[in-house]
């Protein structure tokens, strides 16, 4: 991958985002772009199809974004961004242009993502998790909660590089490790 990965895609993004505010139809761009990243995601197929140039035209790489919205217009906006990437042979970068374009979105609607990790799955903790972040920042959260039996009970939670870890797992490590201590200085 080239140097300016990062570069080329941010710019591309920007460009996308400053296009769809301008028209209005930011909202909408930023769930298809959230739709076709998942689904590039959860299919290398697809994903090969769209970065190899030589693999099929752009017109049948078109239609297969298209259809990856599922039955959704796909808005004007990013149609023409789409196209502007395939001029310019730049889907290879594609999916980072993506990932940044939603980056950028996120930070200009102050959108913050966080991971919520229980052992069983725990609407009410979310609920009560998602109100006190919105009573302390004002700003809207979006959660990915994933279920993981391995932390045994409580709950690991990120948001914004830091981490609150109450999980049993954690704290019995944390026994563990006293327990080792302890005995080393004794022998």
């Amino acid at each position: 991958m080239e140097m300016n990965t990062g570069i080329v895609s941010s710019r591309y993004a920007s460009a996308l985002l400053k296009f769809a505010t301008g028209t209005g139809n930011e909202q909408k761009v930023y769930g298809q772009v959230l739709k076709l990243h998942s689904m590039l995601t959860a299919s290398p197929q697809l994903r090969e199809l769209i970065d190899n140039p030589m693999s099929v035209p752009d017109s049948k790489k078109m239609d297969l974004l298209v259809s990856a919205l599922d039955g959704d217009a796909m808005a004007e906006e990013l149609q023409r961004f789409i196209r502007l990437v395939m001029k310019k042979r730049r889907m290879k970068l594609f999916r980072f242009m993506l990932v940044s374009f939603i980056d950028q979105y996120r930070e200009a609607h102050n959108i913050k993502t966080s991971r919520l990790i229980t052992a069983i799955p725990d609407p009410e903790l979310e609920n009560r998790i998602s109100q006190i972040v919105k009573e302390r920042k004002g700003d809207s959260v979006l959660f990915e909660h994933r279920i993981d039996p391995e932390i045994i009970g409580g709950f690991i939670f990120d948001i914004d590089g830091y981490r609150l870890d109450a999980s049993t797992a954690s704290q019995l490590k944390s026994v563990r490790r006293q327990f080792i201590e302890k005995n080393r200085r004794i022998i």
